[in-house]
């Protein structure tokens, strides 16, 4: 079987472009991968070069079983240029592998990916494979399942993708209305909700939330890797979203991981290991915090 395409999403950064693609291309399969490319057009005339500079550099990108360039005719912006790209990629080919371009990844990240869409094809609880991995304290197994879905280097099938609610004010509703919103939140340790508000509100425009939002409450399953694949670079005075990732950082896995098939249940040391984790980050904002107003009273 041949590997799943892989759905590339650039925008206006070249060199973190050039980062993500070189190392995509030093991947084990990934001369036997189709790449699909998605070039976002400007928001403005402010980016028109950054934009040209990222397109002039994807048309030059081999190393790939063949490589396909979108060009937008329009700035779509991040959510809906990704929706559409995973809709019409998993509508021709049956699977994708999605990266975006900030994202580092591991020589070993394909072979994950693809093993794991392969393993979990024809399970209808599984409905993603994700390639990285929070830097969480607690060592885990090669892989594991967490309830929801996931945005850093991921993959699904077209019967997964097919289970996403594009619809914020749906998911707010189910998510109100089963009581959730406490589970949703890493048990009151991270601001899903939040997140999911302010999508609706249209302050962010966060693909990601919603794909999370439908996968958790249909109780669907994401298998996670025990060494991250994935390293994302983008916390920096160039990301759109985020502009510090220092407490998401980890190493890149230097090992093929071994699959093997798991039952279709969440992990119980997993999810405690990430609840644990963002239990931690929320320590450490409150941390700083009291630092600032402390300086300030000082």
């Amino acid at each position: 079987m041949s590997p799943a395409p892989i759905a590339l999403f650039v925008y206006a950064r070249p060199e973190h472009t050039r980062r993500t693609v070189d190392a995509l291309s030093k991947n084990v399969l990934a001369e036997q991968s189709t790449l699909f490319i998605f070039s976002d057009a400007p928001r403005s005339s402010a980016d028109n070069t950054a934009v040209e500079e990222v397109r002039d550099y994807i048309r030059t990108v081999s190393g790939f079983r063949s490589v396909n360039i979108v060009e937008r005719g329009k700035n779509l912006g991040l959510a809906a240029s990704i929706i559409d790209g995973v809709t019409s990629i998993v509508t021709a080919h049956g699977a994708v592998i999605v990266v975006e371009d900030d994202l580092v990844t591991s020589p070993y990240f394909l072979q994950y990916m693809n093993d794991g869409l392969r393993m979990y094809e024809n399970d209808d609880d599984v409905i993603s494979i994700h390639g990285y991995l929070y830097p969480v304290r607690t060592p885990l197994p090669d892989s594991f399942f967490i309830c929801g879905a996931d945005c850093w280097g991921w993959g699904t099938w077209k019967r997964g993708w097919e289970q996403f609610e594009p619809d914020g004010t749906v998911l707010l509703r189910s998510l109100t209305s089963k009581g959730l919103h406490n589970a949703f939140d890493w048990d009151g340790h991270y601001g899903n909700m939040r997140m999911l508000k302010r999508q609706i509100a249209g302050t962010v425009d966060s693909w990601a939330i919603r794909w999370h939002a439908s996968a958790f409450l249909k109780r669907k399953l994401t298998l996670y890797p025990g060494i991250s694949l994935v390293r994302n670079i983008g916390g920096d005075e160039l990301g759109t979203h985020t502009k510090s990732l220092t407490e998401f950082q980890v190493p890149l896995a230097d090992r093929p991981l071994t699959l093997v098939r798991l039952p279709r249940q969440e992990s119980t040391e997993g999810r405690k290991a990430f609840v644990d984790f963002f239990a931690g980050i929320q320590q450490s904002v409150f941390r700083k915090i009291i630092r600032r107003i402390t300086t300030f009273w000082s």
